[in-house]
């Protein structure tokens, strides 16, 4: 998925070189503070970080775990091989995972980092196009059948809403994972002392866990897919909707479709939403990642092994996926082709069906009871339905409503801006 799907530069977060320079980078975080205490010889970290730190070979610390079968082993057997006896005291009452929570808790915080830099100019795009159609009207839909009017803006600005919502989520995430421990085999600091430990995390960005055992608590990764998902179903949401638009007997927006660009192996005229068909089934995706973090929450006494080989997979091909879904939403928002004319035509299609509640609402303040006043909006609706003329003709023909709203009032019911004219209001809540 890495080359597939990522922008380099953020699947590199990820990558084997990556991964194994920031469990150096901890563990001469850990000798540093060594160092200050006379645990270790001074001098320590600098000979290892001049040998090792940026010389690391992947491709050796992969040959050597093919024998050992650990990977932390194989690792501190090549810084080993690289700078020589200093590299003695590197791990000094630690064990593995002290080195691999608190690396994840690094690459984390940078890749969410990086995520929310991608969620900032999603929200940027989603709200200039809300401003440039917040006075469009567009027909607004329940069930999928007409409803009120609304405006596209609208539409636009509650995306923006609910991404922003996503944001929120995200960055405590991030501040939630920005954690890491250096207790030793159960948390108990058994051969090492806190005070160490909250230094060598300070170093590279992080704070201890609270309480650890071998491990961080994984409800810590588990809210971190949940809020990339929870940002994929937002996604979805806008991708649906412009699938929606797209549809040939709507019309009223489309993907931007390139010059040279084709639709169909068979069929020279289409033009498909691919894009926002991507993004959908990509969310699906990220909500399978989430589920599967919930059950790596649990683990037998103070560790068990059976959280590792799923987040090996799940949270560096989750955050690449997010990254990938931001970059393309981002294009499929801004090349987005809106069609305010066939908005327009999609509107009136019905005759003014759409202003039924208006109607229904002044015969209820002309005096009459709630009930009654539905029945008689409602059968000059369904009349309308079945062809037997317009909404608006049958309601001026009808004698009961007749004899309680004049001409001018019906006019005022099928007022179009009467519908629109809280949008401002709307929109600067969604950007407040």
């Amino acid at each position: 998925m890495i080359d597939r799907y990522s922008r380099p530069e953020f699947a590199e977060i990820w990558s084997d070189a990556s991964r194994f320079e920031t469990w150096l980078r901890v563990e001469l975080s850990v000798c540093r503070a060594m160092e200050k205490r006379g645990i270790v010889p001074k001098g320590t970290a600098d000979a290892v970080s001049e040998t090792s730190l940026g010389k690391l070979d992947a491709a050796r610390i992969s040959e050597i775990e093919s024998t050992c079968r650990h990977d932390v082993i194989a690792f501190l057997t090549h810084v080993e091989e690289l700078a020589g006896e200093p590299a003695r005291w590197l791990h000094l009452g630690m064990t593995s995972s002290d080195v691999l929570d608190s690396s994840t808790g690094v690459q984390c915080t940078t890749a969410l980092a990086k995520i929310l830099e991608g969620v900032d100019v999603l929200l940027a795009s989603l709200k200039k196009r809300a401003e440039e159609t917040k006075a469009t009207p567009v027909m607004g839909r329940s069930h999928g059948i007409h409803a009120e009017p609304i405006t596209a803006g609208l539409v636009f600005a509650r995306w923006y809403a609910q991404l922003a919502r996503c944001r929120e989520r995200i960055e405590g995430a991030k501040k939630r994972i920005a954690v890491g421990k250096i207790a030793g085999a159960v948390g108990t600091y058994a051969n090492i002392d806190p005070e160490i430990e909250l230094e060598a995390l300070g170093e590279v960005g992080l704070v201890p866990e609270t309480v650890a055992s071998q491990v961080v608590s994984r409800d810590r990764h588990a809210e971190v897919l949940n809020a990339l998902a929870f940002m994929g179903a937002a996604i979805e949401d806008m991708a649906v909707g412009v699938r929606h638009w797209q549809r040939t007997e709507v019309g009223e927006a489309e993907e931007g479709f390139g010059k040279g660009q084709k639709g169909s192996s068979a069929m020279p005229h289409k033009k498909n939403p691919i894009l926002s068909e991507n993004l959908t089934g990509l969310a699906r995706l990220l909500r399978a990642y989430a589920g599967a973090s919930f059950e790596n929450i649990a683990l037998w006494h103070e560790r068990d092994i059976s959280h590792s080989s799923v987040e090996r997979v799940s949270i560096p091909d989750a955050t690449i996926l997010a990254d990938f879904m931001l970059v393309r939403c981002t294009r499929l928002i801004d090349g987005l082709v809106v069609k305010p004319e066939r908005m327009m035509q999609n509107l009136e299609r019905t005759g003014g069906l759409c202003f039924s509640e208006a109607v229904l609402l002044s015969l209820v303040r002309a005096g009459l009871p709630r009930q009654e006043a539905y029945v008689m909006v409602q059968r000059c609706a369904m009349a309308a339905h079945a062809g037997e003329g317009t909404f608006r003709d049958n309601l001026g023909a009808d004698a009961d409503i007749a004899s309680r709203l004049t001409a001018e009032d019906l006019d005022a019911a099928f007022d179009l801006q009467h519908h629109l004219r809280h949008v401002d209001t709307i929109m600067a809540r969604a950007f407040s």
